[in-house]
C-alpha cells in the first residue's frame, strides 16, 4: 500500500506539469494564430501531397522536380479557387441587401400566417420578429464567406511553406531509420500513422470534391443562385463530418426559400442529405474504414476548441487535426485506449468485430497445431 501510494505521488508533480504545459502550448497557439493558420493548411495541403511526390519518384523523376511540379499544380489550383470564390463572395456580399429585404418581408408575413391557423396561440408579433433576425443571419453568412476566401487567397506563403515540407518530408524516412535503427518500433509506429493520415486525409478530399460537385450541380439544377458557391462551401464543410453537412446546407437552404419558394428550399435541404447520406454514411465508412470514425461529442468539442484556437481555419481543419492526433495516439500501444475514447459507437463496434474475427482466427490455428 505505501508503495502504491509513494507510485502514485511521484506521477502527481509529473501530470501537473504536463497539463501546465498543454496550456502554454495552447496559449502560444492562439496567441501566434496568424503565423500558425498558414502553416497548419500548408501542413495539410503537405500530407495531401506528398504520396502524389512519392509516385513521381517512384517514376524516376528527381526529388525536386517531383516536388516543384507538384506545388506548381497546388499552387494552380489555390489561385483558381481562390480567385472563384473571391469573386463569387463578393458578388454575393453585394447582393445580401436585396435578399435581406426579400427575407424581411418573408419574416414579417409569419403573424399573418400564424393568424390563419385553426389553433389559437398566445405570441405577440412583436416576440415572433425579435426571435428571428434576418438581417444577423444574411450578415453572418457573408461576413463568413469573406473571410474564408481570404484566407484561401494567401497561396504565395502557403505555397512556400509547403515546398520546404515536402522537400524536408522526402527525408524524413531516411532520417528516422538512421536514427533509431531501421527495424525499430519508433520507425514502424510513424510510418503507419503517416500511411493512415495520408490515406484519411486523400479519400477525405475525394469524397469532399465529389460531394461539392453534386451540391454545385442539383443547385444549379433547380435554378439557385452562386451555385457554385454553395457546392465549394460544400467541399470545405464536408471535412466535418455530420455538422459540416448542416453548416453548408443552412445558408443554400435559406437562399432557396428566399429566392425560389418553400417547394424549392425543401428540394435544396433533400439533395444535401441525400449526398451526406451517400459519402458520409455509405461510402466514405467502407473506403476509409468502420474504426477511424469519431463520436459526434468529439466532433462538436473539437470544432468548437480548434475554432477558438485558430478562428475559421481551425473550424475548417477541426476534425483532421483531431483524427491526426487520434491516429497517432492508436499508433502506440500506451496511448491507445484515449484513441478509443474518441471513438464513435460504429467504430466500437467495429473494433470488436475485428478482435472477435481474429480471435476466432487464433482459435482456428491452435486447433489446427
Amino acid at each position: 500500500m505505501t508503495n502504491e501510494l509513494s507510485a502514485l505521488r511521484s506521477k502527481i508533480p509529473l501530470t501537473l506539469v504536463s497539463l501546465a504545459a498543454a496550456v502554454i502550448l495552447i496559449a502560444g497557439l492562439r496567441a501566434a494564430q496568424a503565423l500558425v493558420v498558414p502553416f497548419m493548411l500548408a501542413l495539410f495541403f503537405a500530407i495531401i501531397a506528398a504520396p502524389l511526390v512519392n509516385w513521381l519518384q517512384s517514376k524516376r523523376v528527381p526529388a525536386a522536380v517531383a516536388v516543384l511540379l507538384v506545388v506548381i499544380v497546388l499552387l494552380s489550383v489555390l489561385t483558381i479557387v481562390g480567385v472563384v470564390l473571391g469573386g463569387t463572395v463578393n458578388r454575393f456580399v453585394a447582393a445580401i441587401p436585396q435578399y435581406q429585404a426579400r427575407l424581411d418581408a418573408l419574416v414579417n408575413s409569419i403573424p399573418s400566417l400564424i393568424d390563419r391557423l385553426p389553433i389559437e396561440l398566445e405570441i405577440d408579433d412583436r416576440e415572433i420578429l425579435g426571435i428571428i433576425d434576418p438581417g444577423s443571419v444574411m450578415s453572418w453568412v457573408g461576413s463568413g464567406l469573406k473571410g474564408l476566401a481570404a484566407i484561401l487567397s494567401n497561396t504565395f506563403m502557403i505555397s512556400l511553406i509547403v515546398v520546404f515540407m515536402l522537400l524536408e518530408g522526402v527525408w524524413v524516412p531516411t532520417k528516422l531509420k538512421v536514427a533509431f535503427g531501421e527495424d525499430s518500433k519508433a520507425v514502424l509506429q510513424v510510418d503507419h500513422a503517416a500511411t493512415q493520415i495520408q490515406r484519411y486525409l486523400a479519400v477525405k478530399t475525394i469524397v469532399s470534391l465529389s460531394t461539392g460537385a453534386l451540391v454545385a450541380i442539383w443547385t444549379s439544377v433547380l435554378g439557385l443562385d452562386f451555385a457554385l458557391l454553395w457546392g465549394l462551401l460544400a467541399f470545405l464543410l464536408n471535412f466535418i463530418p455530420t455538422i459540416g453537412s448542416l453548416l453548408a446546407a443552412v445558408p443554400a437552404v435559406l437562399l432557396a426559400l428566399i429566392q425560389l419558394g418553400p417547394g424549392s428550399a425543401l428540394a435544396v435541404g433533400l439533395g444535401f442529405l441525400v449526398v451526406n447520406v451517400l459519402f458520409g454514411n455509405i461510402i466514405e465508412p467502407n473506403v476509409i474504414g468502420r474504426t477511424l470514425g469519431l463520436s459526434t461529442l468529439v466532433v462538436f468539442l473539437s470544432l468548437v476548441f480548434w475554432g477558438w484556437v485558430l478562428g475559421p481555419v481551425g473550424m475548417l481543419l477541426s476534425v483532421p487535426l483531431t483524427m491526426i492526433i487520434k491516429i497517432i495516439l492508436e499508433s502506440s500501444e500506451k496511448t491507445r485506449p484515449i484513441a478509443i475514447m474518441l471513438d464513435n459507437g460504429r467504430a466500437v463496434a467495429a473494433r470488436i468485430q475485428l478482435e472477435e474475427e481474429a480471435a476466432a482466427v487464433a482459435e482456428d490455428a491452435n486447433s489446427a497445431g
